[in-house]
């Protein structure tokens, strides 16, 4: 049994206290407390990652990374490897609100066209009966109260705090996807409710591009698309062998890539000129409590020398 160090507790703390965190954010955590950048020492850091995951195992508990399906981003989590009466004790979500976000995880992952979100309307119309098993659904008697007493502002403020926990996202066009929580946690859900994988990395192709050619079943993400148009010279499917219009794609990722740029220039930009301006309001500031320093001097010094002046004047 490997001993873990407080390097090793440093980094589970900070994924389990913070929440899942993004590549960027991890690999910085990791260099601060071993002094080791992961991306010169990657041997390391898989060392780190793999001695953790031992400890971890015996709690079933897992130190994972996965990409938001979402904008393409690596992140790290901790999660809970099984799913049983006794764990779900664990959560502050009430029956009706897991069976809810239940609901909602369906309903973005067997979506045939891989958009990877519904709409807010369709998400708060979600039928809570639908959790139940076949025959208690069918009969109204079966129901539970809290099932039906369930209201349509308690979905509201749920799916508030499902989004504010990771578990939903809010997409860019006001739409309700999953959250990197649930990618992380939710891996071996998808594939025991067959939710079809990416051709190029088999991990869920929840949010995809899909095959145009009629017949085929193929799922790539944008960002597999993106990596794997780099690396082939041929624009076929690998499922039906037909050309797979990936021009357009390409097009669209390349202006997208192109703002987040720009928007990541700008923001550094802003950034420097705060920080310079602060440095200059730091600078007058002194300045001037120098000379106000000095000025209070000078007159407390020209009311010590007329004090002693009368002082002899008196006495003589």
């Amino acid at each position: 049994m490997v001993s873990l160090s407080w390097k090793h507790h440093t980094l589970i703390q900070a994924l389990i206290s913070r929440g899942p965190l993004k590549e960027k954010e991890f690999h910085s955590i990791f260099t601060g407390v071993t002094g080791r950048n992961p991306g010169d020492a990657k041997k390391i850091f898989d060392k780190y990652l793999l001695e953790i995951n031992k400890e971890l195992s015996y709690v079933h508990f897992e130190l994972r990374a996965c990409r938001d399906q979402y904008d393409g981003h690596v992140c790290y989590g901790v999660v809970n490897t099984v799913s049983d009466d006794q764990s779900k004790l664990g959560t502050k979500y009430s029956v009706p609100q897991i069976a809810f976000f239940k609901g909602i995880i369906e309903a973005i992952a067997q979506d045939e066209a891989a958009q990877g979100c519904i709409s807010g309307f369709d998400a708060l119309n979600i039928r809570l009966e639908n959790q139940l098993p076949s025959e208690a659904s069918s009969s109204q008697q079966q129901v539970p109260p809290a099932f039906k007493n369930f209201s349509m502002s308690q979905k509201e403020k749920t799916l508030n705090e499902l989004v504010k926990d990771n578990w939903l996202c809010r997409t860019r066009d006001g739409n309700i996807g999953l959250g990197i929580r649930s990618l992380l946690d939710l891996r071996s859900w998808f594939r025991n409710n067959d939710v079809p994988s990416c051709e190029v990395c088999n991990e869920a192709g929840v949010k995809a591009d899909l095959c145009p050619n009629e017949g085929c079943t193929v799922r790539i993400h944008k960002y597999c698309l993106k990596n794997l148009l780099s690396q082939r010279d041929d624009k076929v499917c690998s499922g039906c062998g037909k050309p797979w219009p990936l021009g357009r794609v390409t097009k669209e990722e390349a202006v997208e890539a192109a703002v987040n740029d720009d928007d990541e220039e700008e923001t550094d930009t802003q950034a420097r000129a705060l920080r310079s301006k602060k440095r200059k309001n730091r600078s007058h500031r002194d300045s001037a409590e120098n000379v106000s320093s000095q000025a209070s001097l000078a007159s407390s010094s020209g009311i010590t020398r007329r004090i002693v002046t009368r002082s002899a004047a008196h006495l003589s």
